[in-house]
């Protein structure tokens, strides 16, 4: 098994990184079962990085079939401690244009049908997810974008909702009224599992277009949509090269002790199967 350092997932456009050098893929089995795709080592600015393209090549996978935990455990598997994850989003503010980027530090959960934990039936473990992006990844990316020339906004709050369709008019007015800048499909699972990985991890939202509430929405084809989607995918591809070669080697964050006093269940309860199916995580939680 080839083995990464950073892991980079990307989104709707963005099913493969060009800059990669010596690259090789590897398709890697989870006990959670298989990721959305076969993943993609190389080297990038001198990093080992690990890419996986998180619809599938040819975007074949709904928001609600993606295997996130699959995903983010084969990122664990091979040796990630640190994901940049790539997602097109719709704007909630006017001040959100398409394309500028907006990297944020929060999310509101509106979905309904998915596994959002590596944990249960026999080990009850609740991390904190006050802060659900590692401040390190959003800085560094948010940097990247700077030396980059990307217009980017820092901070802010992300809506998951469950799709496959998109909001509804009321519903676009009432994240506005929560305050809420993006919404999207995607990322608020993989903050969650990458949190209970132990692994770092930051988003950054490529804006696409504004979301129903605004009164232009409708004039908007899939022709321009598909335009932003491009410029989009181009810029964050120097952001990726910029951060990658930005990201400490070292971690100095809490995200890499995160599941220390979070596992309530005692030791002794938790069965032989599960400690093997979770050995990754609890090896050195659990004694």
């Amino acid at each position: 098994m080839f083995h990464a350092e950073i892991g980079i997932i990307g989104g709707s456009g963005l099913y493969h990184m060009p800059g990669l050098t010596n690259v090789r893929e590897e398709q890697i089995s989870t006990p959670f079962g298989d990721p959305s795709d076969w993943l993609t080592f190389g080297e990038l600015q001198g990093r080992k990085v690990a890419f996986l393209a998180r619809h599938g090549r040819g975007h074949c996978l709904l928001p609600t079939d993606i295997n996130y935990r699959a995903n983010i455990y084969a990122m664990k598997q091979v040796g990630v401690n640190a994901i940049l994850s790539i997602s097109a989003v719709g704007s909630l503010k006017e001040e959100h244009r398409p394309a500028t980027f907006v990297v944020p530090n929060q999310f509101i959960d509106r979905t309904y049908a998915r596994r959002s934990t590596f944990f249960g039936p026999d080990i009850a473990v609740h991390v904190s997810m006050a802060d659900p992006v590692c401040s390190e990844i959003g800085n560094t990316l948010m940097a990247a974008c700077g030396s980059s020339n990307v217009t980017a906004s820092k901070g802010g709050t992300y809506v998951c909702m469950e799709g496959p369709q998109f909001s509804t008019r009321a519903e676009s007015n009432l994240y506005r009224s929560w305050g809420a800048d993006v919404v999207g499909m995607t990322n608020l699972q993989e903050a969650k599992l990458a949190r209970e990985a132990e692994i770092c991890y930051g988003t950054l939202a490529m804006v696409t277009d504004y979301d129903c509430w605004h009164p232009g929405h409708d004039s908007v084809t899939t022709e321009q949509i598909v335009d932003v989607l491009e410029q989009n995918n181009a810029a964050a591809l120097k952001v990726l090269d910029a951060a990658v070669a930005a990201l400490p080697a070292k971690r100095s964050c809490h995200c890499q002790t995160a599941l220390k006093d979070a596992i309530l269940t005692k030791p002794s309860v938790v069965s032989f199967a599960t400690r093997q199916k979770l050995r990754l995580l609890l090896e050195k939680h659990l004694q």
